[in-house]
């Protein structure tokens, strides 16, 4: 569980800037190596969490301007006077929110502004809705530092961060479940991919990025991509969330074999 006491090693992200040349009449230039700063708004109803997480943007994002807020309304309203945010952090539960209509409210909003989800929910329907609806991440609050600070830089990267330990675990609620037979692939789709789809398709399921994927299957990022794209294409879903959704029950084990 987070403690705003704990403490977690730096990880900054370099930024160029350019060095002008330095005479004996002026002061030194900063070295041209520089941490990445970010501005990042924290909404969430719970000041301790506030201030936990407060901590960790603090040690693993040096200089950083980190702004709080603690209901749905003033978030929004932040969103206006801060148009150069970076990244919300944003409470499922707290007041304003009715659920994941609040994270709809604050995209429409704010569309060009990154939206994480940070929540103590650990449903797995719950998590990939999340993202459906916009969300470039799911964190939640039972993350360590070092797995919070490692979430927030992938999706300052740019990725999606999904909580791989629930999706792999495959928790999630009665109803999905119901819905989830309703609709399985077929077998004859799942043998219409190739054995390297398959296994892209399998660590997908388990909530791996495409770099993680790329790293553990030893091929070229670019390849998961193309292998991807090409998943999607014969599943005949539309986005990745929609893939893991349906592959969430298969058994690989049964289509590897060939």
């Amino acid at each position: 569980m987070l403690n705003a006491t704990d403490t977690a090693a730096p990880a900054a992200e370099n930024r160029y800037d350019k060095q002008q040349p330095c005479s004996a009449e002026s002061p030194s230039q900063p070295d041209p190596l520089m941490e990445a700063t970010y501005k990042i708004l924290i909404a969430d109803d719970h000041p301790l969490f506030r201030e936990a997480i407060s901590s960790v943007i603090a040690s693993g994002f040096a200089g950083s301007e980190v702004i709080e807020t603690q209901d749905l309304d003033s978030a929004l309203e932040l969103t206006r006077e801060h148009d150069d945010l970076d990244l919300i952090l944003l409470d499922l539960n707290m007041p304003g929110m009715h659920g994941l209509n609040g994270l709809i409210s604050l995209r429409n909003e704010a569309p060009t502004i990154p939206v994480v989800i940070v929540s103590a929910e650990e449903d797995k329907q719950i998590v990939l809705q999340a993202i459906t609806y916009g969300a470039v991440g799911f964190i939640t609050k039972s993350s360590p530092r070092t797995q919070m600070t490692e979430a927030i830089q992938q999706i300052l990267n740019g990725n999606v961060y999904l909580p791989s330990d629930i999706i792999r675990t495959g928790k999630e609620s009665s109803q999905r479940r119901s819905r989830h037979e309703d609709n399985p692939i077929s077998p004859e789709l799942l043998n219409s991919l190739t054995r390297r789809q398959l296994l892209v398709l399998e660590r997908m399921s388990k909530g791996e990025s495409n770099k993680q994927i790329a790293y553990n299957l030893n091929i070229a990022e670019t390849t998961v991509k193309a292998h991807v794209s090409a998943i999607l294409r014969k599943l005949g879903v539309h986005n990745r969330v929609q893939a893991i959704l349906s592959a969430s029950d298969v058994d690989f084990s049964q289509y590897l074999k060939r």
